[in-house]
């Protein structure tokens, strides 16, 4: 089985380190592999960004789906180019923030988000609302670290501390129980901030390949029926023809 994961911006540490956490939790048997577009956005901290990167997550998984992954998980909190991947693809496509929250709800009746830069609240908001399920009435208010998601190595300790105390907060004076890390350039504080909390503190990369394992595993692919059908034929032009006329392994 191969989990192909995307990285929506173009930072290639950021795949590196996701690929990293994929593997990290992977089945033996399961091989991980990464890759982020070859144009976009170093980062995704805006709607604009999320519309650039879309394009780039699309290019991806017709590439890699072309290359034989059985599965996608998309490494950008908020889910970037969710909806179209899985219009695209004829694998499974799972999002790493529907992931996390879904891992979260499993495992305790209330929980929240600590997510960064504090403008992108937003994003987090738009998908614990569109998943419903009785996710909203569980999910307390959604915390915030306010440093750009390309924060210097330096300010490593200092946004550790911020995330732990936002996460700390959620706990003691909101009796969230369990947190959810809301990026996935910060999926490496998991297990330290688990640890000083007592509570499960959800990475949503990791989360993502378990359960892009178990789709594949269970033979599970997206529903094409209705919502993710593929596009409708339309004349488009070139570039984005393109996106939908290259190869895909069969079905």
């Amino acid at each position: 089985m191969r989990i192909h994961i995307i990285n929506p911006n173009t930072t290639a540490a950021f795949t590196a380190a996701d690929r990293a956490a994929g593997e990290a939790v992977a089945a033996s048997g399961t091989r991980v592999t990464a890759s982020e577009p070859a144009e976009g956005t170093p980062s995704i901290e805006s709607h604009f960004e999320e519309a650039v990167a879309t394009l780039g997550v699309i290019e991806e998984i017709r590439r890699h789906e072309a290359e034989g992954a059985d599965a996608f998980v998309i490494a950008c909190f908020g889910d970037t180019g969710l909806a179209s991947a899985r219009e695209v693809a004829r694998v499974p496509v799972v999002g790493m923030t529907e992931a996390a929250l879904f891992a979260a709800s499993l495992v305790a009746d209330t929980f929240s988000i600590v997510t960064l830069p504090r403008r992108t609240r937003i994003h987090a908001h738009r998908v614990v609302a569109s998943l419903g399920l009785g996710l909203a009435g569980r999910c307390l208010p959604i915390r915030a670290v306010d440093v750009p998601v390309l924060y210097d190595e330096s300010e490593e300790d200092v946004v550790t501390k911020a995330i732990l105390a936002e996460g700390r907060a959620a706990v003691e004076t909101e009796g969230a129980e369990a947190i959810v890390l809301g990026c996935a350039g910060i999926g490496h504080l998991a297990a330290p901030i688990s640890a000083a909390l007592g509570v499960p503190v959800i990475d949503g990369v990791s989360a993502g390949v378990g359960m892009a394992e178990m789709l594949v595993r269970c033979g599970l692919k997206t529903s094409k029926i209705a919502s993710y059908a593929s596009p409708p034929a339309k004349s488009l032009s070139p570039r984005y023809a393109t996106l939908l006329a290259s190869p895909v392994s069969p079905a």
